[in-house]
């Protein structure tokens, strides 16, 4: 089969969809399809990384496209961003030959939108991977009223996407939920969570201490939050324990990654003069075994509001490195479905004190093994999930499967 990949990132960028994307890219390539890949050709988190316009990666043709590098320091910076993405990118892809399959991410938003216009002309089939669901997630964080015309517009154009897909892959059962609500049928919904890079992430005992050391963490129990710092994502109860905990020489919070709350965080660290707070630039695929692996507890956080429309998916790569974590965030969400399969400590949004109560039972207990954490990771395998999203690209007809505990 002849398929196209739109995402605005991809490989060598590090952000999660950019590896998503590229382990299906590679597995589709290695089951013989031939594959193209239209991204951009700036980094995702830092628009001043440019990447070549041009590139074969494991037999898939990458497209790199030119768009504004604004960045995402205000909401005009990013729409303008995203909006001229998905401008050129319309622009590339009537330029490109017929497809069999085309495979739309999430990113920029509504780039879905752009796919579902290309069916049938361009493309016999759309594969609606959805790694997050917009406008609901501007809608939830007030970036845009419900009831506003911008919305409406958007959630129209949303719905016809959902609806032209041959298939939509959900990555959890609250997102499955949320489709199904909007209309689209049941059978055509297939849950797939987010795989952990196992070929890549595993835990690195050298690895680790050159982090700590490089750190200055090597004396310390490490507590941390690694990935996408965004609004959705809100990290105000932790950094609160932080400055909680700041006295306690034994403990220290380190923040890996990037995104519009990363600088925030780095800020209020040293205004507050917190000497227990580190904040590291995102690592490249061969370190990032290494940083994880640093870490004695790490977090994993979801906004109330955000259930079914974002999905946190460092938890994969935390269970991959046989790491516990605590989780702030609602009761009901595929986090606490996992913790109900595995072990961790759970905390809610606001309990400032159920944190450092929990961070300091987690230092008591950092000898501890986690019986089920092996088991419950090889549900969320690469090896496991790939094939299914290859299978869903396949098959023009198929009906939607269980695919562990996030599953409906």
């Amino acid at each position: 089969m002849n398929i196209l990949l739109l995402n605005q990132a991809f490989y060598p960028d590090v952000v999660s969809t950019a590896q998503h994307a590229a382990d299906l890219a590679k597995g589709l390539t290695q089951a013989g399809h031939k594959v193209t890949v239209v991204c951009s050709s700036r980094g995702y988190d830092d628009p001043h990384v440019r990447f070549p316009q041009r590139e074969t990666w494991n037999d898939v043709n990458i497209i790199r496209i030119r768009s504004t590098g604004f960045g995402k320091a205000s909401k005009w910076r990013r729409g303008t961003d995203f909006g001229t993405f998905m401008a050129i990118c319309a622009l590339r892809l009537w330029l490109l030959p017929r497809f069999d399959v085309v495979v739309a991410m999430t990113s920029p938003p509504l780039i879905s939108f752009l796919s579902s216009l290309a069916v049938p002309s361009r493309a016999t089939r759309l594969v609606f991977w959805s790694m997050d669901l917009n406008p609901d997630e501007a809608i939830a964080a007030g970036w845009l009223s419900e009831r506003s015309l911008a919305a409406r517009v958007l959630s129209r154009m949303m719905l016809y996407s959902l609806k032209r897909a041959a298939v939509v892959v959900a990555l959890d059962r609250f997102m499955k939920d949320r489709i199904q609500a909007k209309g689209i049928p049941a059978e055509k919904i297939l849950v797939v969570p987010p795989w952990s890079h196992d070929d890549s992430v595993r835990f690195d005992p050298a690895g680790r201490e050159e982090f700590r050391a490089n750190y200055k963490l090597s004396d310390k129990f490490v507590v941390m939050y690694s990935g996408n710092h965004s609004p959705c994502h809100p990290l105000e109860t932790l950094v609160q324990a932080a400055e909680r905990l700041a006295k306690n020489e034994d403990v220290a919070f380190c923040f890996v990654g990037g995104g519009s709350e990363f600088v925030k965080v780095k800020e209020r660290a040293r205004e507050r003069g917190l000497r227990n707070v580190v904040c590291i630039p995102y690592q490249p695929m061969e370190k990032l075994s290494g940083s994880l692996s640093a870490a004695d507890l790490h977090v994993v956080v979801m906004g109330e509001p955000y259930v079914g429309i974002v999905h946190p998916c460092k938890i994969y790569n935390v269970l991959a490195v046989k790491k516990t974590f605590l989780y702030i965030g609602p009761s009901e969400s595929h986090v606490t479905d996992i913790i109900g399969q595995s072990d961790g400590y759970v905390s809610a949004h606001g309990d400032v004190e159920g944190v450092v109560a929990n961070i300091l039972r987690a230092v008591k207990n950092t000898a501890r093994d986690l019986p089920r954490g092996l088991e419950v990771q090889k549900l969320f395998s690469k090896d496991r999930l790939v094939p299914q999203m290859i299978s869903a690209i396949e098959q023009g007809d198929w009906h939607a499967k269980s695919t562990g505990c996030c599953a409906a």
